[in-house]
């Protein structure tokens, strides 16, 4: 019974949110001709040249371990002088999950031939999504392994660099541990030093553009 209820919850915390659509005709250009740094949950831009020494302490992706939908232990050194963009998500989701992963297979296929950007997913449910269920979600959904991971771990660690380390979620303020369910429709941009960049709303197609166009920029810097 409650095993039922549980479920009952997850998939009521997972309702669908509007999509809005792309603007029509719009070429979508990055904001500015340098992307800035983020730090913590507020998001509050930070200005540095890239050779600013502001920037050996600012925060950064610390390391970690997780098994992806092969099997494969992927580290942080997966993403090394990469520019990755990741996001949480779980396999059973009815809701916002088909629509994130719908646009995250949309940058994998942006960037399929670009060597320098990856994507990262975590499961928020990793107890259940084990690497088998994570390689026959991908099978369904065209993910491609050397693009793009699913990955799965230590519940602990993957709910502490999704609130901590990554920020996704928005509940400023707000105290929650490894129980409260971590479930966010944000896809975060990270650059080859292991520095935030940018945060996107991953239904929304327009700033999925948005994201695309800073990628770029991004490389450009």
């Amino acid at each position: 019974m409650l095993l039922i209820l549980c479920n009952v919850i997850l998939i009521t915390s997972c309702g669908s949110k509007e999509q809005n659509p792309d603007p029509v005709g719009e070429q979508v250009v990055s904001r500015v001709a340098t992307l800035p740094y983020y730090k913590e949950a507020t998001f509050t831009p930070h200005w540095f040249s890239k050779e600013s020494d502001s920037l050996n302490d600012f925060h950064s992706i610390p390391d970690f371990t997780f098994i992806n939908q092969i099997g494969d232990t992927i580290t942080q050194d997966f993403y090394k002088d990469k520019i990755y963009i990741t996001d949480f998500f779980f396999t059973v989701c009815p809701g916002i999950c088909p629509a994130m992963t719908k646009n995250m297979n949309r940058l994998q296929n942006e960037f399929l031939e670009d060597e320098e950007v990856l994507l990262l997913s975590h499961s928020v449910t990793p107890d259940y999504d084990k690497p088998a269920v994570l390689l026959e979600y991908a099978q369904r959904k065209d993910v491609n392994v050397k693009k793009w991971n699913l990955v799965t771990g230590d519940k602990n660690l993957i709910y502490d660099l999704g609130r901590n380390q990554y920020f996704v979620e928005e509940d400023l303020g707000t105290t929650k541990d490894v129980n409260d369910f971590l479930h966010t429709e944000n896809f975060i941009l990270i650059d080859k030093n292991k520095h935030i960049r940018g945060i996107y709303n991953g239904l929304n197609k327009a700033s999925v553009n948005q994201l695309i166009a800073d990628v770029k920029t991004l490389q450009a810097e």
